[in-house]
Formats: C-alpha cells, structure tokens, sequence
C-alpha cells in the first residue's frame, strides 16, 4: 500500500490539500508542529479577544475624540486572516464614534512589492474595499522621520500612517529566520518603513549578530535580539496605539488572538507561539520533504526546520513550493537579474551532506536558483512523477522519510537560533 501525503497549498487560492504519494515500503513520519489539531477560533472568540486586550483599554475608548485612524495590515506574503479581526475593529472604532471618512488601511509591504486590488480583496474582503480607502505602503518615497534609535538606525516612515493619531497593527506571529518570530513591531519596522532605514536596520543587525558570533539573531530567538529590539523602538517612536497578533495552523486558520499594548500582547503572543509551532526534529532521515505554505513566495525559509533530519552521511530534500505569484518580489534581500541583486542578498547555503535538493512547483520560477549559494545542487521540476522517479531511483528498497506539513512556520525550540538562511550585503 502506498503512503500518501496530504499537504496544505495555495493559502490565497481557495485552501486544498496536495495528494501526493510514496512508495508503501518507505517508512514515512509526519512532523507537525505541536499545535497543529487546535480549533479554530469562533466569531464570537476573536470578537472577545479584541474587546477585551492585555495592558490597555478597549479600542472604543481609546480612539474617542481621534481625528484620523489607520489600520495597518501585514501584506500578502503572509497568511493572516485579517478580513476575521477588521470586523470587530471596526465595531470598536464605531462605537468610539469614528466615522468611515475618518479610516484608512494601509498594507505594511515593507521591501516587498506593492499589493494591487487582487491582493487588498484576499486580505480584507470585498466589502472593505467598498467602504475604505486601502493602499500599499511605498518604501521609496512618502516617508517622514520619526526619530533614530539606540543602534543609530534614522527611522523614516510612512507619512499617511504619521498623520493619524490612533494606529491600530494587525499580523500574526509566526517563526522568522532573523527576528526570532514576526508579529508585534515588525509591522512597523520593517513594514511601513523606507527602504533606506530597511537597509540600516539590516546591517545594524548583521554587526551585532558578528560582535556576538551569530547567536542574538535567529529563528525562535527574541531576547537580546538586536532586529527584535530595532522593532520595538521603531514602533514606540511612531505611537503604535494598539496591536492585534494571530497564531495560525498549518491551513492557516486563526487558533488565537492576542491584542492590545504591544509590550502585554506581544510576549503573552509569543509564550503561545513558541510551544505552538515547536516541531520535534527526527534526525538521520534518508529523505526530507518540506511543504511551504503560509509563506510560499518566500519557500526557502521552510528549510529552516527540515534541514536538520538529514542524514550525516547524506540525503534528499524536496521542498513544495506551489506559488503561482512566484517567489515575492523583494527591492532589499532579493535577486533582480543572474548579476544583479538586492543591497542585501537572502541565500541558502546547503550543506554537503545534502545531496540535492528538489523544488517541486506547479508554477516554475527559475529564479529560486538564485536564493542558494550552491545552485548545481537544486533541481526545479513541476511533475510529482519526475520528483518520485529521482528518489526512488536513489532509494530502490527501503527509505526513512520526514514530512514537514507547514515547513515554513515550524521551527525546533532545541534547536532555536539555528541558521541556514543567510544575508549578505552586495557589493
């Protein structure tokens, strides 16, 4: 009998599963993360969450006699549902008397590429658009100076979001490579910042990942953390009033809010998401299969948890990376031609004991080659067939399997800090 795998795809595309199969005498281990089966929260339950927040009052007090209102909303590289909490933001800004005329959304791209109407409708729903204005942050141009931080960072913002005087974030809290985990300030810095102070931010970090040998930076790690604490200065200088964080499941289904003053939510959030999304790593795997999903555009980041199960004496990985957007345009750590890249290059150094590693993407983008330091090792195929064919041709009898479901938002609380994803600065 055949083993089959069942794997969450196409977060922004009507949600499915992937069925794909392997060889019945492969012995195949499912590697959730430890929160995987929790229920997704309830209309009722989010509308609780966001009427009753940690360390500050309700948005409806709060916001009273405001002039202007922004909500600002993490963009389409990320799976939050943000069209489940605006509703209840909204309801809070009514009843604080905030009149439609005085609302705006502003989509927090940061250095990634604008979002269009498409875009805003999968995040916020159709009748958003109908009632509010909805823009993408320009990290090139319409940002003011809000202040320098303690690193030396001059953080310039975007200037729609500093003419308002009541600022509400919404995004999710999901590992990250370099900051530890997303959510909390990282709506501010980097996303709705210039790309200049982006790009200071970055090398302020990389001096004090290098001053400390790589070990304040890293997945899973937010003390002492210096991208984490750039993020909280940059948010306290631009007045976030009030902050909204979700945690997701692999199917990118919201199992818990956390909202209010940034300094209670955010580590409440945290202490949550730090046993959620812990995955038990099982090592000397002959064969690791990382499935991207809630970060699909950015799928190399889904080799942060898998990695580690391969076999000292050598393996396969084959990463799932059906986006049909492509890889996320991204102006500061992306590539932009086969010699010319971003000021900060994001890349993936693999290992020699990886053997190959294989992207399978119903959407070929050939330039994935670009994001590994050792491009002669990956392959990008579209069929399954030809994937299976490989390895059953390296593993003829029996084979020990990994599976990552949501490779992109696991990570291994023993192994926090771990880094297979790197920036380079270019020259």
């Amino acid at each position: 009998m055949e083993n089959v795998l069942r794997l969450p795809q196409l977060a922004w595309h009507g949600v499915r599963n992937l069925e794909l199969t392997l060889p019945g005498r492969w012995k195949v281990e499912i590697c959730n993360m430890r929160g995987e089966f929790r229920k997704p929260l309830s209309e009722a339950e989010i509308r609780y969450a966001i009427r009753n927040p940690s360390g500050c009052l309700p948005i409806r007090m709060m916001a009273k006699n405001s002039k202007q209102v922004v909500i600002i909303f993490d963009d389409i590289q990320r799976a939050t549902r943000v069209s489940q909490i605006v509703p209840f933001v909204l309801e809070e800004l009514a009843e604080a008397g905030i009149r439609d005329d005085q609302i705006r959304f502003i989509a927090a791209t940061g250095c990634h590429a604008a979002m269009d109407r498409f875009d805003f409708v999968k995040k916020l729903g159709e009748d958003i658009l109908k009632r509010f204005p909805v823009y993408s942050h320009n990290a090139f141009g319409n940002c003011v100076e809000a202040g320098i931080t303690s690193r030396g960072t001059r953080v310039l913002v975007n200037a729609e979001v500093m003419a308002c005087d009541f600022k509400i974030g919404i995004g999710s809290v999901v590992p990250h490579a370099f900051a530890g985990f997303g959510g909390g300030a990282k709506i501010i810095l980097p996303g709705i910042c210039h790309y200049e102070t982006c790009l200071a931010f970055h090398r302020a970090g990389s001096r004090f990942a290098s001053m400390h040998q790589g070990r304040a930076t890293g997945i899973g790690l937010i003390e002492d953390n210096p991208l984490r604490m750039e993020m909280e200065e940059a948010a306290g200088m631009v007045g976030l009033n009030f902050k909204i964080d979700t945690i997701m499941n692999s199917y990118g289904e919201t199992v818990a809010v956390y909202a209010g003053d940034l300094k209670h939510q955010y580590p409440e959030a945290i202490q949550d998401a730090r046993e959620h999304y812990d995955t038990r790593q099982p090592e000397n795997k002959d064969i690791v299969i990382a499935n991207a999903f809630a970060k699909v555009a950015e799928c190399e980041s889904g080799l942060e948890v898998a990695l580690p199960s391969i076999k000292k004496g050598g393996g396969e990985v084959v990463l799932i990376a059906n986006a049909p957007e492509g890889h996320v345009a991204h102006y500061l750590a992306g590539t932009w031609g086969r010699s010319t890249r971003g000021s900060f290059q994001m890349r993936v150094a693999l290992a020699p004991h990886v053997n190959r590693l294989i992207i399978y993407n119903e959407y070929p983008d050939l330039t994935l080659y670009d994001y590994f330091t050792n491009p002669e090792k990956v392959m990008i195929l579209s069929r399954w067939e030809e994937v299976l064919a490989l390895l059953e041709k390296a593993y003829p009898a029996d084979a020990e399997v990994a599976v990552y479901p949501a490779a992109d938002i696991q990570y291994s609380s023993i192994n926090s800090g771990s880094k297979f994803l790197s920036f380079s600065e270019s020259n």
